[in-house]
């Protein structure tokens, strides 16, 4: 039905890592995979996973040759990272803005589709680096299949109305996310494409027949 809020994946390193930018991480896991240690909340299959898969494929690097450590949540993925446990982690942007401020880490890559606003303005995306992968993180609404045309389109164009409010506009920040317009079919269409992406990813790399 619609998106009111996206955040969006980053390939993250300390602020002391030898990359200063993602090229040059790239550049390593290509000449071997298996040298960079990386870390995210989650298992193989998970969308953490998924970002340092889809990242690896982008430059033809096989997703399985990667060193992945899986942790409970990106609380304890990010720990790991500041502990010189692992050496890259992929979370999502806008968690990590407390260590941004502090000078803690390096945000080599934002996995969006143009650079954010505020303070991640100086974070370029994977795509202008030239590695083309994005990663959105939605947040919003579906309805189930038996409603009618007439009550979807109204929730649509109601949801549409409320995006574009100034008191929305002060919760969505509050709530750590950036802006985004997608609703009714053009958000139906984009959900249905990633879905197929990310079903075709996970039978290259063995997770489904």
């Amino acid at each position: 039905m619609g998106a009111l809020g996206v955040d969006y994946g980053a390939v993250v390193v300390r602020n002391d890592a030898p990359w200063q930018n993602l090229d040059e991480l790239m550049q390593a896991l290509k000449k071997d995979p298996a040298s960079v240690v990386i870390g995210a909340g989650g298992t193989v299959g998970s969308q953490d996973w998924m970002k340092a898969a889809l990242m690896a494929k982008s430059a033809n690097i096989d997703p399985r040759k990667l060193r992945y450590v899986s942790f409970e949540g990106g609380g304890e993925a990010l720990a790991a990272l500041l502990g010189e446990h692992i050496q890259v982690f992929t979370g999502d942007l806008a968690e990590l803005k407390p260590q941004l401020d502090s000078g803690e880490v390096r945000i080599l890559a934002a996995l969006a589709e143009e650079r954010q606003a505020g303070p991640y303005a100086d974070i370029p995306t994977a795509k202008e680096q030239g590695y083309d992968v994005e990663w959105p993180i939605w947040r919003g609404y579906y309805m189930g299949p038996k409603v009618s045309d007439e009550a979807y389109q109204a929730w649509v164009e109601r949801l549409r109305e409320l995006s574009q409010t100034e008191s929305f506009a002060k919760l969505r920040e509050g709530r750590g996310l950036f802006p985004v317009s997608k609703f009714g079919d053009d958000f139906d269409q984009y959900v249905k494409q990633q879905v197929a992406s990310f079903s075709q990813l996970a039978k290259e790399v063995g997770l489904t027949q």
